[in-house]
């Protein structure tokens, strides 16, 4: 009999539910046994980690997107061994630097304010895609669709995790990697991936041209080939 595909955990950014990575779970099906972890409910992300890891198999294939990417930092601090292959996509393993601790507290102030929640709003929704693709009302619909369907409570809870330095866990692990982001990134730009790369011995890095944030949305062909790529190392 043939082995069993890995299983690959795909795990969310702020604000995302399934449909973040409806093209990978499509596109990669005949290579990987996708699996998108609940990233709503945990007071940290440690908490987060750790109900990845209680309903994860022994060992996975880990692509952490965004917030989700520090998700994947923690449970490399966790359980290491358990990691067969880490991708890390749009996000950052530094913490917060001041500025951007002010600019989330500043969100959250406006999150609660009385009246609708509106997510990520076509009024901030520039700052998510890339300038191209700020007219096409399919990719745009979804990501305000989803970010408005998990609602205020999710963003708050979400937005308040402390996020810590990930370097060092990920300097220690001994298991393919691949960084991935977009061009036009305003949200984790793409130097800082560069920097990521170099800090961490990271020797596979791709920089999707004409994307902002969202490439799993944005480039899905781009990031399935490279996620491809990566599970048959």
């Amino acid at each position: 009999m043939p082995a069993p595909l890995p299983q690959l955990l795909l795990l969310t950014g702020l604000l995302n539910d399934a449909e973040l990575w409806r093209d990978q779970i499509s596109g990669l099906a005949d290579i990987a046994r996708c699996h998108v972890p609940d990233l709503t409910r945990g007071e940290t992300i440690r908490e987060l980690a750790q109900s990845v890891l209680a309903e994860a198999e022994p060992t996975f294939a880990l692509a952490g997107f965004s917030m989700g990417g520090y998700v994947a930092q923690e449970i490399a601090r966790l359980a290491p061994e358990r990691i067969q292959r880490l991708a890390l996509i749009d996000t950052s393993i530094h913490a917060d630097s001041p500025d951007r601790a002010i600019r989330r507290k500043a969100l959250d102030e406006a999150a609660r304010r009385p009246g609708a929640f509106l997510g990520i709003s076509h009024a901030i929704l520039k700052s998510y895609v890339d300038a191209s693709r700020l007219d096409d009302v399919a990719l745009t619909s979804r990501i305000i669709d989803m970010t408005q369907r998990l609602g205020r409570e999710v963003f708050l809870r979400q937005n308040g995790l402390a996020r810590e330095d990930g370097e060092a866990a990920l300097k220690a692990l001994r298991c393919p990697m691949v960084i991935i982001c977009g061009e036009n990134d305003q949200i984790t730009p793409a130097e800082g991936h560069r920097a990521m790369a170099r800090a961490i011995g990271c020797s596979h890095l791709l920089v999707i041209p004409n994307a902002g944030h969202m490439t799993p949305m944005e480039a899905p062909g781009a990031v399935n080939g490279a996620l491809r790529h990566w599970l048959d190392r």
